[in-house]
């Protein structure tokens, strides 16, 4: 595993689970690094504009790098420090399975789960019901595919499989789906996934959100 000589400034807030992934993989590979808080003030103006134009965190400094997307921060932290640490993968099967849970995670984790959680929490512009009906096929999904997985990316034949960037980036989301009104009840095999990612060395916890007092 490869260190760094300095300090990454990561650009997000702790609220975001698209932030929170990276962080995750920043403590499991136990490199330093200092969150800038970045509310939407601050996304909207220039200085945080000119790192990324598109005005979405999280983004990441390191040195003279500044790479935007949680997903392509995974994969570059993934490839840069740690090359032999499993969180990609040469095989082209598992290499496949890990894209492809990179894609769920911007596509059907960030429309259902994660939408869910945002008009709930913060009143942010969506449709629930489709966001609750986005959550409940996926988790749907996640149930069986994880009943004969420990985690994500592992093949089904694996008695134990181990983690990948898989997991990381899907783990936030899943994890605070009730904080959107998503019920992770008749799911227990994704619950003993998040138990599984939750005891894995360097794990750090995303805070939980209050749920806004309706009057």
């Amino acid at each position: 595993m490869t260190t760094s000589t300095h300090t990454l400034i990561l650009h997000g807030t702790r609220l975001s689970g698209h932030v929170h992934r990276v962080e995750l993989l920043l403590h499991m590979l136990g490199l330093r690094y200092e969150l800038v808080d970045a509310p939407a003030a601050v996304r909207d103006g220039a200085a945080f504009r000119a790192m990324n134009p598109l005005g979405q965190i999280p983004v990441l400094q390191d040195g003279d790098l500044v790479l935007a997307d949680s997903n392509a921060i995974l994969t570059y932290l993934a490839r840069r420090y740690a090359p032999a640490g499993g969180w990609l993968s040469d095989d082209p099967v598992e290499a496949a399975e890990i894209t492809r849970w990179l894609s769920i995670a911007a596509g059907e984790l960030r429309f259902g789960p994660a939408m869910a959680r945002a008009v709930t929490l913060w009143n942010m512009d969506g449709d629930l019901s489709r966001a609750h009906a986005i959550a409940g096929r996926l988790l749907a999904f996640m149930e069986q595919h994880l009943a004969t997985r420990a985690f994500l990316a592992t093949r089904a034949f694996q008695a134990a499989g181990r983690p990948t960037l898989a997991d990381l980036a899907c783990y936030g989301y899943v994890a605070h789906a009730p904080e959107g009104g998503v019920a992770l009840d008749a799911y227990p095999a994704v619950r003993a996934w998040l138990a599984r990612v939750e005891a894995l060395p360097g794990f750090v916890p995303m805070p939980d959100s209050t749920p806004p007092v309706r009057t």
